[in-house]
């Protein structure tokens, strides 16, 4: 079985002075390291990172529903107007025509689940 307590084949020429600095300094490297783990694994900032995500993915998603929506509008928009701006009443007056049916057809069907 192999010797596992050092590292090299060299011998330590490292003055005991040296040794407590070299302990001295890991040690505060590791508290460093600790600090920083409770910082990471403590509750508020879980819950804060957590927030921050859904916040960032909420964004994202309205960001995405307002260029869809905005794109819809356009399409719509150039259907409904010609390119100089004037309304296209053959394609306006359909299209409200069925606007009223359904809201007609709304109205009448509400009323009578209220009987």
């Amino acid at each position: 079985m192999a010797d596992t307590s050092s590292t090299s084949d060299t011998p330590d020429t490292r003055t005991p002075a040296q040794i407590e600095a070299d302990i001295k300094r890991r040690r505060e490297t590791l508290a460093e390291t600790l600090d920083e783990i409770g910082v990471r694994v403590h509750p508020k900032t879980i819950v804060g990172d957590a927030k921050a995500k859904f916040v960032s993915n909420v964004d994202h998603t309205l960001g995405r529903a307002y260029v869809g929506a905005n794109r819809l509008v356009s399409d719509v928009k150039g259907q409904l107007v010609s390119q100089e701006g004037a309304p296209r009443l053959e394609r306006i007056v359909p299209v409200a025509l069925v606007v009223v049916g359904v809201v007609g057809l709304l109205t009448v069907t509400s009323r009578r689940r209220r009987r």
